[in-house]
């Protein structure tokens, strides 16, 4: 059975309760230091997290991240965040300059939102303590709280979404608890400083957004042809679709494409920085994605869209939006979690028809969806 939901997902799947034990406010130093996921998704997963952190911040301390590199522009577009330490390489010890500014700061705690030892080592010799964060990988010796969560099992929904167990975490340290607003992204260049190209699709009052990769495997993929279908219904009522993603997915963007009027589909994988793809998502009318960064970020920018899920947990890694339609099936292999499918045939993905994501998009509740008015 396919199925189209619309779950507030943050309340309907919660994470435990730990006991509160707050920070007494001499011991922050000069603030909180947390470790963010690798992943963009898990990244805009955490920001609710982040938020009610900088909330118990004594005044003058300040709240820093350490994230990758090639994410600058998405921490630069938080005015709230006070101080961004890029990591370039994410799977080895950390640089000495990293460390250096580090120490300098001379953070008072630190929170791990990631499951590394050795970024948890790196944190210590850093001069960073106490230190928080998921029960993981031997590394409770170094932390003064550790938090458990019941893992993810194969053909199981958790029913715990990742922002609840972030949240979960920024509880225990005596953050007030998350209202559902999300916190403010502000991109951090403006529109006028973007290529023509952007600027003017941007400009469109009808631009549909696909975010048809996903970088963690091709399990996660809607087919290219079901994405041409609704790319296809969406040009036939007036509106501009824009496929987006890395330089590795420009071929599926290709394989979208086939037929559809060049005028009208515009292949962008590959073609856009950070902050240009940020405008894309905000200006557009709304959006289908796979589970992905894309999705994530769409969803946190206050566009709305659909969501297509098979492989993956929507329980767990759905969209923190409540503007945002699910589709996904009830396969007994689903969610495997596997990069690609085990049983070389996706059938969680196959079943799901352009028909029902079309659906969805018209159940939107946005304003200049084409050929209707919402």
């Amino acid at each position: 059975m396919v199925e189209i939901t619309e779950l507030d997902l943050c309340r309907d799947f919660p994470a435990p309760d730990f006991p509160v034990e707050k920070i007494p406010e001499e011991e922050w130093r000069n603030g909180l230091i947390v470790r963010m996921p690798n992943w963009l998704g898990d990244a805009v997963m955490a920001l609710p997290a982040l938020w009610q952190l900088k909330k118990i911040l004594p005044e003058n301390c300040a709240l820093g991240v350490v994230a990758p590199a090639g994410q600058r522009a998405f921490y630069h577009s938080l005015p709230w965040l006070d101080v961004l330490i890029p990591l370039v390489d994410l799977h080895r010890h950390w640089r000495k300059d990293t460390r250096r500014k580090i120490r300098r700061i001379k953070f008072g705690a630190g929170l791990l939102f990631n499951n590394s030892l050795r970024d948890t080592i790196e944190m210590r010799l850093c001069g960073v303590s106490p230190l928080f964060g998921t029960a993981a990988r031997c590394r409770g010796i170094f932390l003064k709280r550790s938090f458990h969560f019941v893992p993810p099992k194969a053909g199981r929904l958790r029913k715990c979404h990742h922002t609840n167990c972030y949240l979960a975490e920024a509880y225990a340290l005596g953050a007030p608890r998350w209202d559902g607003t999300l916190p403010e992204i502000r991109i951090a260049q403006d529109l006028v400083q973007m290529p023509a190209e952007v600027r003017d699709l941007c400009s469109h009052p009808k631009m549909l957004i696909l975010g048809a990769g996903a970088a963690y495997g091709a399990a996660k993929r809607w087919s290219s042809e079901s994405y041409n279908a609704v790319a296809a219904d969406w040009i036939s009522k007036g509106g501009i679709v824009v496929a987006v993603g890395g330089p590795s997915e420009k071929p599926i963007g290709e394989e979208i494409g086939h037929g559809l009027d060049p005028r009208k589909y515009y292949n962008m994988m590959g073609k856009t920085d950070l902050f240009a793809l940020m405008h894309l998502l905000k200006s557009a009318a709304a959006a289908v994605a796979n589970d992905s960064g894309v999705m994530h970020l769409t969803a946190a920018l206050g566009t709305p869209g659909v969501a297509v899920f098979g492989s993956t947990d929507h329980t767990s890694t759905g969209p923190i939006s409540s503007s945002w339609k699910l589709v996904c099936t009830d396969q007994p292999c689903s969610p495997c979690f596997c990069r690609t499918c085990p049983k070389k045939d996706p059938k969680c993905m196959k079943r799901i028809e352009p028909q029902t994501v079309i659906r969805a998009l018209g159940m939107l509740r946005i304003k200049g969806v084409p050929g209707e008015e919402k």
